[in-house]
């Protein structure tokens, strides 16, 4: 055992003895502990041992530090009830149903229904070596402020991918945010005022829903086919609403799969052109494309399309990293409205992300994830097919069937009794402004491959169908 280790057990062993006299009493709340001196020298350790280990118990709220007088058994809170870690069963199913369901469920739960790809299909040593590259860092990477744009060298690299999709956008036209999420909240502020209306996909990502009646807009939605919005309603709502941003996914839609196809996209740009509508561009799953599909910022050239994109679902969702890219002059309001959010970018965890996507493995990574995804997307496919679960189409790429279910079947009702056993699905209506997806469910086909997750459908849909 090397000296370091050997301090980590000796600092622990210090912890679990305090711990031990505060469960069997003889340490009471408000009683105060052993001074630092006396416990070192009753259990033959340094005193700065023992420093360390009373630093780490005030750090998790066990004692308390009276400057001057000494350290203190903290006043112990409840015990934790385990029912109180459960899931909520009576939660309403809206858009934040899936979001609390999957965010908040335990290690063992199955999670069918979450938009994350698992631990395991992403790349983990690579992280782990950006974070060894990054620990060598200077001391302005780990300890300073970020520019407000984002870190250049990322700007950069971002650029030149963005180039390979055919949108051209100079490292100044790009802006560095927490998560894509972020980057469509600091639109909404830079964009909308309370009431103003804005169109989205029905169905689309439930968030937008959530997002949006946060800025207090009016959401009006727009059906949905395979090859992007149905163009003759989407006339029809821009002309009577006169929405003043349009929010969709081109690639790889979420929940449905589907592909915008060149036709659609063109006559979409040209109604925005008519109706002085601006568009926002989610992007996030643009890695998992097998051929890339039409990109509307690319048609357009960013006059009235905003492309964002992130790096959450290709390689960590702890490394919170989106972008946003718009004309310049938007840029240069955002950047103030950035500032006066969040003040400076988050410098760390963008140097983090600019060295995974730069040890030369993320393409490989890449190419094997959209394999093994495609492999999975027929096996979990013929699956719910044997359950009469249908997919409403068959994805060119990612992680989504967006499936119905057999006939007189709610998806609200299915999702909430395989929540009992431990399983987070995403009922239809979540996705749906007019509620139309009753008996719609969408599955992420990498949560779905343990045998669980049908065995429960099968009895579900079962008892759900008497």
């Amino acid at each position: 055992m090397n000296e370091e280790s050997a301090a980590r057990t000796r600092v622990e062993m210090v912890m679990a003895t305090i711990r031990q006299r505060i469960a069997g009493r003889s340490l009471t709340p408000g009683a105060r502990l052993p001074s630092v001196r006396s416990l070192a020298a009753s259990m033959k350790l340094s005193t700065s041992t023992v420093v360390d280990a009373y630093e780490r118990l005030v750090a998790e709220g066990a004692i308390l530090s009276r400057p001057g007088s000494g350290f203190y058994v903290a006043n112990q809170a409840a015990p934790f009830a385990l029912a109180e870690a459960g899931p909520k069963l009576d939660r309403a199913v809206d858009p934040f149903w899936i979001s609390r369901q999957s965010l908040e469920a335990d290690v063992s739960d199955l999670k069918p229904g979450c938009g994350w790809l698992p631990p395991s299909w992403l790349p983990g040593e690579s992280m782990r070596r950006a974070l060894r590259t990054l620990a060598r860092a200077d001391g302005p990477a780990l300890a300073d402020y970020g520019s407000p744009l984002g870190l250049p060298p990322l700007r950069q690299l971002i650029s030149r991918r963005m180039g390979e999709r055919g949108i051209e956008a100079s490292p100044d036209q790009i802006l560095l945010a927490d998560s894509g999420t972020q980057a469509i909240d600091l639109l909404c502020r830079f964009l909308l005022e309370p009431g103003d209306t804005v169109l989205v996909d029905d169905p689309c990502y439930f968030n937008f829903h959530a997002l949006l009646r946060a800025h207090r807009a009016k959401i009006v939605g727009v059906p949905y086919t395979p090859s992007g919005p149905d163009l003759e309603r989407f006339a029809e709502v821009v002309a009577e609403h006169r929405p003043r941003l349009y929010i969709t996914n081109s690639a790889i839609h979420n929940p449905t799969g589907a592909t915008l196809s060149p036709v659609t996209a063109h006559r979409v740009l040209k109604l925005a052109d008519q109706f002085d509508l601006t568009i926002i561009e989610d992007d996030i799953f643009a890695d998992f494309e097998q051929t890339p599909a039409p990109r509307l910022a690319a048609f357009d050239g960013l006059e009235r399309v905003i492309h964002i994109g992130s790096f959450s679902k290709t390689l960590s969702a702890s490394a919170r990293c989106g972008f946003v890219a718009a004309k310049p002059e938007w840029i240069d309001g955002l950047t103030d409205l950035k500032i006066a959010t969040s003040f400076g970018g988050g410098r760390m965890t963008a140097e983090l992300v600019l060295n995974a996507l730069s040890d030369g493995s993320y393409r490989k990574h890449m190419e094997t994830l959209r394999q093994r995804l495609a492999r999975t997307m027929g096996e979990v496919s013929a699956r719910l097919k044997g359950l009469g679960i249908t997919p409403w189409l068959e994805p060119q790429a990612g992680m989504f069937l967006w499936c119905r279910l057999p006939d007189g079947i709610d998806a609200t009702d299915v999702a909430r009794a395989a929540l009992e056993k431990r399983i987070v699905l995403a009922p239809g209506n979540a996705f749906s402004l007019s509620q139309s997806a009753t008996n719609f469910m969408r599955f992420n086909v990498s949560q779905t491959l343990d045998p669980r997750v049908f065995e429960v459908l099968e009895d579900v849909l079962r008892k759900t169908a008497r």
